[in-house]
Protein backbone atom coordinates (compact mmCIF):
# COMPACT_ATOMS: atom_id res chain seq x y z
CA UNK A 1 0.00 0.00 0.00
CA UNK A 2 1.14 3.34 -1.07
CA UNK A 3 1.11 6.60 0.94
CA UNK A 4 -1.39 8.19 -0.79
CA UNK A 5 -3.91 4.98 -0.58
CA UNK A 6 -2.85 4.74 3.16
CA UNK A 7 -4.11 8.47 3.26
CA UNK A 8 -7.01 7.95 1.44
CA UNK A 9 -7.97 5.14 3.29
CA UNK A 10 -7.55 7.06 6.51
CA UNK A 11 -9.38 9.76 5.74
CA UNK A 12 -12.37 7.49 4.38
CA UNK A 13 -12.65 5.34 7.83
CA UNK A 14 -12.54 9.02 9.58
CA UNK A 15 -15.64 10.35 7.25
CA UNK A 16 -17.17 6.88 7.95
CA UNK A 17 -16.73 7.13 11.42
CA UNK A 18 -17.75 10.39 11.79
CA UNK A 19 -21.18 10.16 9.69
CA UNK A 20 -22.35 7.18 11.63
CA UNK A 21 -21.68 7.95 15.07
CA UNK A 22 -23.96 11.32 14.42
CA UNK A 23 -26.42 8.89 13.04
CA UNK A 24 -26.12 6.27 15.75
CA UNK A 25 -25.93 9.54 18.41
CA UNK A 26 -29.16 11.22 17.29
CA UNK A 27 -30.99 7.71 17.25
CA UNK A 28 -29.44 6.11 20.24
CA UNK A 29 -30.12 9.40 22.36
CA UNK A 30 -33.61 10.77 20.24
CA UNK A 31 -35.47 11.06 23.90
CA UNK A 32 -32.76 13.47 24.65
CA UNK A 33 -32.86 15.27 21.48
CA UNK A 34 -36.14 15.62 20.14
CA UNK A 35 -37.11 18.74 21.48
CA UNK A 36 -33.95 20.17 19.84
CA UNK A 37 -35.24 19.29 16.81
CA UNK A 38 -39.07 20.19 17.58
CA UNK A 39 -38.14 23.68 18.61
CA UNK A 40 -36.07 24.22 15.31
CA UNK A 41 -33.21 24.78 17.76
CA UNK A 42 -30.56 24.91 14.85
CA UNK A 43 -27.24 25.97 17.23
CA UNK A 44 -28.18 23.43 19.41
CA UNK A 45 -28.55 20.86 17.04
CA UNK A 46 -25.11 21.80 15.46
CA UNK A 47 -23.17 21.49 18.45
CA UNK A 48 -24.39 18.17 19.24
CA UNK A 49 -23.65 17.11 15.58
CA UNK A 50 -20.25 18.40 16.23
CA UNK A 51 -19.66 16.61 19.33
CA UNK A 52 -21.15 13.71 18.05
CA UNK A 53 -18.70 14.67 14.93
CA UNK A 54 -15.78 14.34 17.31
CA UNK A 55 -16.27 11.09 19.32
CA UNK A 56 -17.07 9.52 15.78
CA UNK A 57 -13.51 10.47 15.18
CA UNK A 58 -11.90 8.83 18.02
CA UNK A 59 -13.71 6.06 17.47
CA UNK A 60 -12.70 5.68 14.08
CA UNK A 61 -8.93 6.12 15.22
CA UNK A 62 -9.30 3.52 17.74
CA UNK A 63 -10.75 1.54 14.49
CA UNK A 64 -7.47 2.01 12.88
CA UNK A 65 -5.71 1.72 15.45
CA UNK A 66 -7.09 -1.99 15.36
CA UNK A 67 -7.00 -2.69 11.95
CA UNK A 68 -3.22 -2.12 11.81
CA UNK A 69 -2.38 -4.12 15.03
CA UNK A 70 -4.28 -6.85 13.91
CA UNK A 71 -2.81 -6.84 10.23
CA UNK A 72 0.77 -7.07 12.48
CA UNK A 73 -1.01 -10.05 15.07
CA UNK A 74 -1.97 -11.95 12.02
CA UNK A 75 1.69 -12.04 10.10
CA UNK A 76 2.83 -12.97 13.57
CA UNK A 77 0.03 -15.65 13.89
CA UNK A 78 0.91 -17.58 10.63
CA UNK A 79 4.54 -17.00 11.51
CA UNK A 80 4.46 -18.90 14.99
CA UNK A 81 1.01 -21.47 14.83
CA UNK A 82 1.63 -21.88 11.12
CA UNK A 83 -1.25 -24.42 9.73
CA UNK A 84 -2.80 -23.96 13.36
CA UNK A 85 -3.19 -20.26 13.12
CA UNK A 86 -6.71 -21.03 11.96
CA UNK A 87 -7.98 -22.98 14.77
CA UNK A 88 -6.37 -20.49 16.74
CA UNK A 89 -8.41 -17.90 15.97
CA UNK A 90 -11.49 -20.02 16.11
CA UNK A 91 -10.87 -21.18 19.79
CA UNK A 92 -9.76 -17.09 20.44
CA UNK A 93 -13.68 -16.20 18.59
CA UNK A 94 -15.34 -18.41 20.72
CA UNK A 95 -13.61 -17.50 24.33
CA UNK A 96 -14.14 -14.18 23.59
CA UNK A 97 -17.98 -14.52 22.55
CA UNK A 98 -18.32 -16.28 26.00
CA UNK A 99 -16.54 -13.90 27.37
CA UNK A 100 -19.05 -11.34 26.31
CA UNK A 101 -21.84 -13.23 27.98
CA UNK A 102 -20.87 -14.49 31.03
CA UNK A 103 -18.75 -12.24 32.33
CA UNK A 104 -20.60 -9.08 31.93
CA UNK A 105 -23.56 -11.47 33.52
CA UNK A 106 -21.45 -12.12 36.23
CA UNK A 107 -20.19 -8.53 36.34
CA UNK A 108 -23.77 -6.65 36.09
CA UNK A 109 -26.89 -8.78 36.34
CA UNK A 110 -28.86 -8.54 39.24
CA UNK A 111 -29.94 -11.05 41.47
CA UNK A 112 -31.87 -13.80 39.63
CA UNK A 113 -31.85 -11.78 36.46
CA UNK A 114 -32.40 -13.14 33.10
CA UNK A 115 -29.24 -14.53 31.66
CA UNK A 116 -31.32 -14.06 27.81
CA UNK A 117 -30.78 -9.48 27.80
CA UNK A 118 -26.90 -10.91 27.74
CA UNK A 119 -26.88 -12.88 24.66
CA UNK A 120 -28.26 -10.28 22.30
CA UNK A 121 -25.25 -8.11 21.42
CA UNK A 122 -23.20 -11.41 21.29
CA UNK A 123 -25.33 -12.75 19.19
CA UNK A 124 -26.26 -9.76 16.79
CA UNK A 125 -21.91 -9.59 16.91
CA UNK A 126 -21.67 -13.08 15.36
CA UNK A 127 -23.85 -12.72 12.76
CA UNK A 128 -22.91 -9.54 11.48
CA UNK A 129 -19.17 -10.43 11.52
CA UNK A 130 -20.85 -13.95 9.56
CA UNK A 131 -21.75 -11.46 7.13
CA UNK A 132 -18.94 -9.35 6.46
CA UNK A 133 -16.92 -12.62 6.19
CA UNK A 134 -18.77 -13.94 4.14
CA UNK A 135 -18.66 -10.99 2.15
CA UNK A 136 -14.63 -11.03 2.57
CA UNK A 137 -13.97 -14.40 1.25
CA UNK A 138 -16.27 -14.05 -2.27
CA UNK A 139 -14.80 -11.09 -2.70
CA UNK A 140 -10.99 -12.52 -2.09
CA UNK A 141 -11.18 -16.27 -1.56
CA UNK A 142 -11.88 -18.60 1.19
CA UNK A 143 -9.08 -18.41 3.42
CA UNK A 144 -10.21 -15.05 4.25
CA UNK A 145 -12.99 -16.32 6.34
CA UNK A 146 -12.08 -17.10 9.39
CA UNK A 147 -9.54 -14.20 9.94
CA UNK A 148 -12.09 -11.56 8.69
CA UNK A 149 -14.68 -13.22 11.31
CA UNK A 150 -11.74 -13.16 13.64
CA UNK A 151 -10.87 -9.26 12.80
CA UNK A 152 -14.69 -8.46 13.45
CA UNK A 153 -15.48 -10.34 16.43
CA UNK A 154 -12.05 -10.25 18.53
CA UNK A 155 -10.62 -6.93 17.61
CA UNK A 156 -13.87 -5.00 17.60
CA UNK A 157 -14.75 -6.42 21.11
CA UNK A 158 -10.98 -5.42 21.91
CA UNK A 159 -11.69 -2.39 21.09
CA UNK A 160 -15.21 -1.81 22.59
CA UNK A 161 -13.84 -2.46 25.97
CA UNK A 162 -13.63 0.76 27.75
CA UNK A 163 -17.35 0.94 26.73
CA UNK A 164 -17.94 -2.46 27.79
CA UNK A 165 -17.09 -2.06 31.03
CA UNK A 166 -18.70 1.00 31.69
CA UNK A 167 -22.09 -0.81 30.57
CA UNK A 168 -23.91 2.30 30.06
CA UNK A 169 -26.53 0.86 27.39
CA UNK A 170 -26.52 4.32 25.17
CA UNK A 171 -22.62 3.89 25.09
CA UNK A 172 -22.15 0.40 24.27
CA UNK A 173 -24.18 1.31 21.03
CA UNK A 174 -23.05 4.37 20.06
CA UNK A 175 -19.55 2.72 20.36
CA UNK A 176 -20.80 -0.58 18.75
CA UNK A 177 -21.88 0.45 15.32
CA UNK A 178 -19.78 2.74 14.73
CA UNK A 179 -16.67 0.57 15.00
CA UNK A 180 -18.81 -2.37 13.11
CA UNK A 181 -18.95 0.35 10.50
CA UNK A 182 -15.25 1.33 10.27
CA UNK A 183 -13.87 -2.03 11.09
CA UNK A 184 -16.32 -3.39 7.82
CA UNK A 185 -14.56 -0.68 5.50
CA UNK A 186 -11.03 -1.38 6.14
CA UNK A 187 -11.25 -4.67 6.12
CA UNK A 188 -13.58 -4.78 3.13
CA UNK A 189 -11.66 -2.28 1.15
CA UNK A 190 -8.15 -3.28 1.93
CA UNK A 191 -7.63 -6.21 -1.02
CA UNK A 192 -9.15 -3.49 -3.75
CA UNK A 193 -6.58 -0.77 -2.52
CA UNK A 194 -3.75 -3.48 -2.53
CA UNK A 195 -4.75 -4.41 -5.70
CA UNK A 196 -4.29 -0.27 -6.95
CA UNK A 197 -1.01 -0.24 -5.32
CA UNK A 198 0.68 -3.22 -7.49
CA UNK A 199 -1.33 -2.14 -10.30
CA UNK A 200 0.55 1.68 -10.11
Amino acid sequence: MNSRNWVRLFLTTLLIGAVSTVIVGFVVRWNEHQDLFINGEILEILSVTFWFIGVGLIFSVVSQMGFFAYLTVHRFGLGIFKSYWKLVQIVLIVFVLFDLVYFRYIAFANEGESLLPYLAIPIFLLIYSLLVAYIKSGQTNKHAFVPALFFMVVVTTVEWFPVLRANEPAWLLLMLFPLLACNSYQLLILHKINQKSVQK
